[in-house]
């Protein structure tokens, strides 16, 4: 028996409720986990708009340890502390059943909150730059919003690889922290793609990610250079609208792209292969994540409030 965060109706964060009482069933190929953190993510937002139907139970992502194991599963023992950011709908809550082969262990010497903000953010960051387009020394990367828990992670990932990373912050404040995090640029997003054709000298960008969406995506498609590559990877200020495949032609032979991490973790040795280098770069100290604010389970809605204000910087994490 447990309380978790339900969701009966789409809406905004209002719609989170927490329910007590609730009994979770052990099946095969999972496992039960006590949750210490999950993690705030706009994958949880679009699911409480309208992507799950409802009623659901809430949150993604979380870090905790493993109580019982299923039928089938091996490699996890009882008292192993596991992460995912995926098989583990259900996270905002005191336990979580997750699917084994979504799970990854936590190594000893990265606590829990350093492990769940290396999750959806460090895993996303990791494939946008090694499979959407492989950033390589000398390639000029624009990362929208970079002091934000994606933006800051992006940028450092960036840099790490020898790109020169242009970021986009709403206040001089964000933007300190994203200079902090090697951005060699840091400009406002109204005036962000006249800035970077001139500190580039006219040719633009390689690659923009973009996690803003409606109201930077015309601005990509004149700071980009030619057969360089817009991702949209979010859609903070509303989706961007329908394109026609021609702009893509008139603007330079463009490249442009819609992920998601769903494709890009689909076994269990992806994940492991892609959080295996995250823990790495953190453990070496090239990659440093940022918690941007801590709340209480009783408090998600105020954490979602505060995401989707985009107030925020770094990662948001629910304490349980």
């Amino acid at each position: 028996m447990m309380t978790f965060v339900k969701v009966e109706q789409h809406g905004g964060p209002e719609a989170y409720a927490q329910v007590d009482n609730e009994e979770l069933v052990l099946a095969e190929g999972l496992i039960l986990v006590e949750l210490s953190v999950s993690g705030v993510n706009f994958l949880d937002v679009v699911q409480r708009r309208a992507a799950l139907p409802t009623p659901f139970r809430a949150g993604v992502e979380g870090v905790g340890r493993v109580v019982s194991t299923g039928d089938g599963v091996t490699g996890f023992e009882v008292g192993t502390r596991v992460g995912w950011m995926a098989g583990g709908q259900g996270s905002f809550s005191q336990f979580a059943l997750v699917q084994a082969a979504k799970a990854v262990p936590i190594p000893d010497d990265i606590d829990d909150e350093t492990g769940v903000a290396a999750l959806m953010q460090g895993i996303t960051a990791h494939y946008l730059t090694t499979d959407t387009h492989a950033v390589t020394s000398g390639d000029v990367v624009v990362v929208h919003a970079a002091a934000g828990g994606l933006g800051q992670l992006l940028t450092q990932v960036a840099v790490l690889k020898g790109a020169t990373v242009i970021g986009t912050t709403s206040s001089e404040e964000k933007a300190e922290i994203a200079r902090a995090n090697g951005a060699s640029h840091v400009f406002g997003y109204d005036d962000f793609a006249d800035k970077t054709l001139e500190v580039t000298d006219g040719i633009g960008a390689t690659v923009i990610y973009d996690g803003v969406g409606k109201t930077t995506f015309d601005g990509d498609l004149k700071a980009v250079r030619t057969r360089g590559t817009i991702v949209v990877v979010g859609n903070a200020s509303g989706p961007v609208d329908p394109v026609d495949v021609n702009t893509l032609n008139t603007s330079g032979s463009l490249f442009l792209t819609r992920p998601t991490v769903a494709d890009h973790v689909r076994t269990a040795d992806e994940i492991r292969g892609r959080t295996d280098e995250i823990f790495a770069w953190i453990r070496s100290g090239d990659l440093k994540v940022s918690i941007g604010a801590r709340y209480s389970i009783a408090e998600v809605a105020d954490a979602f409030t505060a995401l989707e204000s985009r107030a925020t910087t770094g990662k948001i994490i629910l304490e349980h």
